[in-house]
């Protein structure tokens, strides 16, 4: 018997100690059971002042398993003790250990040579968040539960597809190897080092990309930019087609906006020079500035119908527009087979070039503003070393496109995948991300059999990417918490990597069910982390700031009692190491 109760306050329990606690180790974070009658109430020491033990209440022993939460507090007359070390496990640990539905995590730091685990189902069919700040050992954390995943001996996690998106490049030393000579396990890593030929550069086909996609990519920010977008998509399927139908659409496009400016009612230079700007950007072999006009008695190219005479008119207009007339063909045929249609950036840029005319948005020069500096973004990206990232040889649906990601070069199943986004700037690697997330939610949501493939996306420094973006505004979603909200019905999980959780978004952080904690300092991401992690308690929040590195606090519906574990260090170990000043700095004198 430790002692006699001698306060209850909401969840605490006030305990007069009556043993010598100078002669136990240690009795904080220990967990003691109160007998009382029929009912065994579990808490935890949390401090003791003044030779008296402040117990959380946790739950309820019932039948021999352990229940969380506790309804009828414990009464005064209650017999409190340690609780016994067979029963540990049932708290804290696993018990009876299967490795195809329990994973192994660590062990307790309290209670020696207690292992710490968690139910696969429990844990990997939610979303889930590893938080702590710089050094804590995150990097570390990751790369040992995954490993342990893959260290079973009897069963394998064949059909496991785990998409990592690597913003330091730290995981491929952790995870190159981790089939070890067993065929089943193969690991697949794509780059963004254009540099590097030992891993396969990471390549998305531009006819996979969506209206929304697009508009991630070129970061548009107004909606009124959407409809561009869309236009671009349905005429580059039509340029991307070399036939006579291909310019006949061309033809058709310049004509109207031709006799758009013919007929705007702006002086006779303004017409000359908008047309002259049109023609010289905007052309085909049929309609140019070249084009020869005929007319009886002699025939001259289009541009001399331009010429404004003494009187200050173009005397040609009624000419000019009754020849422009004739390209316009509103019995186009837009009704083409169904073909391998690919096509590239360049293919995209010029479709957005004679989207922006088809609109009419030549003529409202606001719009055209919004809506060019689409045009400007989707140039500079396809004259920048990144275009390498949207070539693809060879025609691939969507299906086929996710297949291919999902088979290791030994031409077996992949299980972990992992996308070294190192050598982009941010805002590239948070479009190539939410890119890369929806296809795969797509994908997932399209299954006859639904949830039977799961995917678990594993964002590290999840804070440059899962934001409160305007995305909402722009496309209705973001793609990180419509996968937090809707994904795990489809089996398409998040697992948010992080320091700075106070960044992330909102919805996607408070839709996870687990949370591994390493040590936080910042006083605003401790504050975050209270306000917006459901079940947090304080007793939690305080042992944030002084945890030892390797060490978290998890919590969670994969944890029966928030429990601190002390993970084991990868065996490798991920490329996460900091900076040995020492060494760099220092050398050795010859000659002291």
């Amino acid at each position: 018997m430790l002692g006699n109760i001698i306060g209850i306050v909401e969840n605490e329990v006030l305990l007069k100690l009556v043993i010598d606690v100078s002669k136990f180790e240690n009795l904080i974070n220990v967990h003691v059971v109160m007998d009382d009658g029929d009912r065994k109430v579990v808490g935890e020491i949390i401090d003791i002042k003044e030779n008296v033990a402040h117990i959380n209440l946790l739950g309820e022993i019932i039948n021999n398993k352990f229940i969380f939460g506790v309804i009828v507090k414990p009464s005064f007359s209650a017999v409190v003790k340690l609780i016994s070390k067979e029963k540990i496990p049932m708290i804290i640990g696993v018990e009876n250990y299967r490795e195809n539905v329990d994973i192994y995590l660590g062990t307790s730091p309290i209670y020696k040579g207690v292992k710490i685990g968690a139910n696969i189902n429990q844990f990997f069919s939610n979303h889930f968040a590893i938080l702590g700040s710089t050094g804590s050992g995150k990097s570390c954390g990751v790369a040992r539960i995954i490993q342990n995943i893959f260290n079973c001996q009897q069963y394998v996690p064949y059909r496991a597809s785990l998409f990592i998106f690597d913003a330091y490049g730290e995981y491929h030393n952790a995870f190159k190897n981790i089939g070890g000579n067993r065929g089943e396990i193969s690991f697949k890593s794509y780059t963004t080092n254009l540099n590097f030929s030992d891993t396969e550069i990471l390549s998305i086909p531009v006819w996979l990309l969506s209206v929304d996609d697009l508009a991630l990519l070129l970061n548009a920010e107004k909606p009124s930019q959407l409809p561009i977008i869309e236009k671009a998509l349905k005429l580059v399927n039509i340029f991307a087609r070399n036939n006579e139908n291909m310019v006949k659409h061309k033809n058709d496009i310049i004509a109207r906006a031709l006799l758009d400016i013919l007929s705007s009612g702006n002086s006779p230079a303004q017409i000359r020079d908008q047309v002259f700007s049109v023609l010289s950007y905007y052309n085909t072999p049929e309609l140019n500035l070249e084009t020869p006009v005929f007319q009886p008695g002699y025939t001259r190219p289009l541009k001399q119908c331009l010429l404004i005479d003494a009187s200050g008119k173009i005397r040609e207009m009624e000419l000019l527009t009754t020849f422009i007339q004739k390209f316009v063909n509103d019995n186009l045929n837009l009704d083409f087979p169904d073909e391998d249609i690919t096509y590239t950036l360049d293919d995209l840029e010029k479709a957005i070039d004679f989207a922006l005319i088809s609109e009419g948005l030549l003529n409202n020069e606001k719009v055209y503003e919004d809506s060019n500096v689409l045009k400007v973004r989707l140039h500079t990206l396809n004259n920048s070393d990144a275009k390498k990232y949207f070539v693809y040889e060879k025609y691939v649906t969507r299906e086929q496109y996710v297949k291919e990601l999902l088979t290791a070069p030994n031409g077996r199943k992949a299980q972990i995948i992992n996308f070294n986004i190192n050598y982009i700037d941010d805002r590239l690697a948070k479009s190539i991300t939410k890119i890369y997330s929806k296809l795969l939610f797509d994908y997932a949501k399209e299954l006859e059999n639904r949830a039977t493939m799961p995917f678990h996306i594993i964002l590290e420094e999840a804070h440059r990417y899962v934001q409160n973006d305007n995305d909402v505004e722009l496309l209705g979603y973001n793609i990180f918490d419509r996968i937090t909200k809707e994904g795990r019905k489809y089996g398409v999980m998040l697992g948010l990597i992080s320091q700075r959780p106070s960044e992330l978004s909102e919805t996607s952080l408070s839709q996870c069910n687990n949370f591994l904690i390493f040590k936080m300092l910042h006083p605003v991401d401790v504050e975050y982390i209270q306000k917006m992690i459901p079940n947090i308690t304080n007793e939690v929040v305080k042992r944030l700031r002084i945890l030892q590195p390797g060490n978290c606090i998890a919590f969670g519906t994969a944890f029966k009692v928030p429990v601190i574990i002390q993970l084991d260090m990868p065996n490798p170990a991920p490329s996460s190491n900091s900076c040995d000043v020492s060494k760099n700095w220092f050398i050795e004198r010859k000659n002291p």
